[in-house]
């Protein structure tokens, strides 16, 4: 029974998905009516000038919000892990918070910060947002690998006389490197495909490819559209895959 249960479970989660991925093959513009298979959607994709600039502007504010959220994220764990001081046990609970917190709450709040700043949005609002709401799953996943590192490695490198930034960089960080490449993963992933906060923090003037889709989608589900989705799909499982085998591989 249980197995019944389960397989429940995972096609109410992935039936529609798999429905989207077979309708981006169809070639009938028609989603009651399937005619057979075809490439037709993917190459019409492959000749939007506007969606190719789109998709370009993700990649590029995932790739730096990842990267940035890691760095500042991997430090940030490092310091709750290493040191203990007044406020340790907020600060982590602040994390969660952060993580928890509604989407649209996130985007209102930041807006009426840069507004308040008088900074005009575009690329470096949108840049800050999402590197803010990455660091908190970095930290977490970096602070759970460094719950089972061995202290000692720390001290025993300290006697050799290796100062902090030495033993963070040649002991902490290689033993930690698979949380913080699957937490630079996950951070592009959430960066690639946010709406919610994009729609509030970017300028009319620096369209991402989440905002392109849901402007593309409000007068229907175009078959573009379905071949878009897909390959997002495709992407997202890729990374997410990559990243839960490179949480879960052993230290080297």
């Amino acid at each position: 029974m249980a197995r019944v249960y389960l397989a429940l479970v995972y096609g109410f989660l992935y039936l529609p998905m798999a429905v989207l991925v077979a309708y981006s093959f169809n070639p009938s513009k028609y989603a009651t009516r399937w005619e057979g298979w075809t490439l037709d959607w993917y190459r019409n994709l492959a000749l939007d000038e506007g969606l190719k600039q789109a998709a370009l502007h993700s990649l590029a504010i995932a790739g730096l919000a990842a990267s940035l959220g890691t760095v500042v994220g991997t430090l940030g764990a490092v310091g709750l892990y290493r040191y203990r001081f007044r406020g340790r046990a907020l600060a982590q609970g602040l994390l969660l918070v952060g993580m928890m917190s509604p989407d649209i709450v996130v985007g209102v709040s930041l807006l009426v910060l840069f507004i308040a700043l008088r900074v005009e949005l575009g690329f470096w609002t949108l840049l800050l947002a999402h590197t803010g709401f990455c660091l908190p799953f970095v930290v977490v996943t970096v602070l759970s690998r460094l719950q089972g590192f061995d202290r000692g490695l720390i001290e025993a490198a300290q006697d050799l006389g290796a100062g902090e930034a030495a033993a963070l960089a040649r002991v902490v960080v290689p033993l930690c490197l698979p949380a913080i490449a699957a937490g630079w993963l996950l951070s592009f992933t959430l960066s690639l495909d946010d709406v919610v906060v994009s729609f509030f923090v970017t300028g009319p003037e620096f369209e991402v490819l989440p905002l392109r889709i849901y402007s593309m989608v409000r007068l229907g589900v175009k078959p573009e559209v379905n071949a878009l989705a897909s390959l997002l799909f495709a992407l997202s499982l890729l990374l997410v895959s990559l990243s839960q085998w490179l949480l879960h591989r052993g230290p080297r």
